[in-house]
């Protein structure tokens, strides 16, 4: 057995378990994935924004056990410093946390009004102010790091893990029909068509559960 195992709940709905499992793939980690049931009291409470202390996605690695995706990010990119989760240069480095750890804490009315579900799309989907707001500061983020530098990813050439913290938002934008600006319209392009999202997409599509709650029509 892997000694290593990234426990996530559900693919379709679970932003924090993807932005974990991300991380541990980009970090170049070998690991299985343990996925708790729908079913499962803590998996629902995180995902129906219950729960004040969320568990998943949980690392264990070796003797090493780990959770929340940010603590999860911090322990890998020591673990692996040439993996590439984080930018080389300093000042660099200091923005790619300013903004991941902004998006660890903050933003909470776009994921109210718009909680990650990979299989549905609901075009027109009318927003409100506080979700507007979120929506705004985000493409501020995206034009910002695009044009300083130069993309494709929000820190170059290559996805770290700002693009990990985001890359769910991006599935928002796709799943509610959100109006994006050329430059972020690019940007969550490019992130939809990163082979590790291909690759998630592709194992939700197959989950069989639903969750009654976040499975609504709007």
């Amino acid at each position: 057995m892997n000694a290593t195992t990234l426990t996530i709940s559900s693919r379709n709905y679970s932003s924090w378990s993807l932005r974990g499992w991300l991380v541990c793939r980009m970090a170049g980690l070998d690991f299985s994935t343990e996925v708790l049931s729908g079913t499962d009291s803590t998996s629902r409470a995180e995902l129906l924004h219950l729960s004040p202390s969320f568990l998943v996605p949980r690392l264990r690695h070796g003797d090493v056990v780990v959770w929340d995706t940010f603590a999860i990010a911090a322990y890998l990119s020591e673990t692996f410093p040439e993996a590439g989760l984080l930018p080389r240069d300093r000042a660099e480095r200091a923005h790619c946390y300013s903004i991941a750890g902004e998006m660890h804490s903050g933003f909470v009315n776009l994921r109210s009004a718009l909680p990650m579900n990979l299989k549905a799309f609901h075009p027109g989907f009318r927003l409100f102010n506080g979700a507007k707001a979120d929506i705004e500061r985000i493409i501020t983020i995206f034009d910002d790091c695009l044009d300083r530098y130069e993309g494709p990813y929000l820190f170059g050439s290559q996805p770290c893990l700002a693009d990990a913290m985001f890359a769910p938002v991006c599935t928002r934008f796709r799943t509610y029909d959100v109006k994006l600006p050329p430059a972020a319209a690019a940007y969550r392009d490019t992130i939809l068509h990163w082979p590790l999202m291909v690759e998630w997409a592709e194992e939700a599509a197959q989950e069989p559960e639903e969750i009654e709650e976040l499975d609504m029509e709007f």
